[in-house]
């Protein structure tokens, strides 16, 4: 007794064409997307951070209204029976100023 596929058309449909837009864009963004780079000076900056958040104003640019902030976190996770190291860092600056017309 054959199989009735004919139920099954508007469904293989909507998948098709949900593919097909994502395939789209990620096509679209990938051409778009800036190669990026790595650079070393901020790589070490990175592996320099402390654990925890911090935020200042360095002494020295408080009339341009800039603070930084800075966060690390390490964790060690061990999930069915593999060991997973987490280490996520970040770097902030936040610059606020008057400009003349």
């Amino acid at each position: 007794m054959p199989l009735p596929l004919a139920p099954l058309l508007p469904v293989a449909l909507r998948l098709g064409a949900v593919a097909a837009v994502v395939y789209a864009a990620k096509r679209l963004v990938v051409a778009r997307a800036h190669p990026g780079r790595t650079d070393q000076r901020a790589e070490d900056a990175l592996d320099d951070l402390g654990e925890g958040l911090a935020l200042h104003s360095p002494a020295d640019r408080t009339e341009d209204g800039q603070s930084n902030a800075s966060l690390r976190l390490r964790r060690t996770i061990r999930f069915r029976g593999k060991t997973y190291e987490i280490d996520a860092g970040a770097l902030a600056r936040w610059r606020i100023r008057t400009v003349a017309e």
